[in-house]
């Protein structure tokens, strides 16, 4: 398998388990506040890949030279979880779904000024297929709830979360030279950990941890562990052996895996018009896998 084979199978986990923090969050969000969630998400995801950075490859100081860059990946990072659920407080989820498939074009156009990568013709009609399938399983299908969307402060919010996460993509290309994928991903916790436990730090404070639910501490496990701490390392790899637009064109897949996440907590199946849209995603991935699978034509 190449190393863009297994970057595609690295988003199509990452999707998976992203599509699980939207609905165990759901249950969670108004349990605890945005910055002491995250602060503790972060703080738990550093020390998990800190252990296995250091039975993998181990941690060494050279391999964290110029701290600044972790401090910057770390910031955008921190900034999209903490401007997603600030924005969920007043954004409906349907419209924020909607703002959240904006990060593929975004990251693509990020690519392009930060790497100079360009997006195909063929790359962009996938794009949006995908586009077009994801919001048509966000708006169930229906044509009124997509014509009544409205643009408002969270989800205006939300959108630049959006924005630092598209950011953050080709920045991770950019900036690692030449470090593991967990090491780096460990780099960044760190320092996302402290930004975050300097803004958030009167939260924090704030929270009575001893007081929470258990269902709060079952969701804050999974989102440190599977969709922070996996998914981190996922994204890492991805982004150094596939395009940005590529790595973001698995947010599409979102809104699919978030209706398996909630036939398997037990609520009501999709209609069989949702259908159409999932497939629409799928054929967006197909012609991305297509296009890494064509050979390179030789030079004459």
């Amino acid at each position: 398998m190449s190393n863009a084979s297994r970057g595609h199978l690295a988003m199509l986990v990452f999707s998976a388990l992203v599509a699980g923090s939207f609905s165990l969050g759901s249950m969670i969000a108004n349990e605890i506040a945005p910055a002491a969630l995250n602060a503790a998400r972060f703080a738990i995801a550093a020390v998990v890949i800190g252990i296995v950075a250091m039975v993998t490859h181990g941690l060494r100081r050279q391999q964290f030279r110029a701290p600044w860059r972790f401090v910057l990946l770390g910031g955008l990072f921190a900034g999209y979880f903490v401007l997603m659920f600030y924005g969920l407080k007043t954004a409906k989820p349907v419209s924020a779904a909607a703002v959240f498939t904006l990060t593929p074009v975004l990251s693509g156009i990020a690519g392009w000024f930060l790497l100079r990568q360009v997006t195909t013709p063929r790359m962009a009609l996938a794009l949006a297929i995908g586009g077009a399938g994801a919001l048509w399983v966000i708006f169930q299908a229906d044509w009124a709830s997509f014509r009544a969307f409205q643009f408002g402060q969270g989800e205006t919010i939300y959108f630049w979360g959006c924005a630092a996460h598209a950011i953050y993509t080709p920045l991770v290309r950019k900036l690692n030279r030449g470090e593991p994928a967990v090491v780096f991903t460990f780099g960044m916790l760190v320092a996302g950990t402290a930004i975050l436990l300097v803004f958030g730090w009167s939260d924090i404070r704030a929270t009575n941890w001893l007081e929470l639910p258990l269902m709060v501490w079952i969701g804050l496990g999974y989102l440190a562990i599977c969709a922070s701490s996996a998914t981190f390392v996922l994204l890492q790899f991805a982004t150094l052996h596939l395009p940005s637009a590529k790595v973001m064109a698995y947010t599409y897949l979102t809104p699919s895996w978030v209706i398996v996440w909630e036939i398997a907590l037990g609520r009501p199946a999709p209609a069989a018009m949702i259908l159409v849209g999932i497939m629409m995603t799928v054929v967006a991935l197909v012609m991305l896998l297509e296009e890494d699978a064509r050979p390179a034509q030789a030079k004459v």
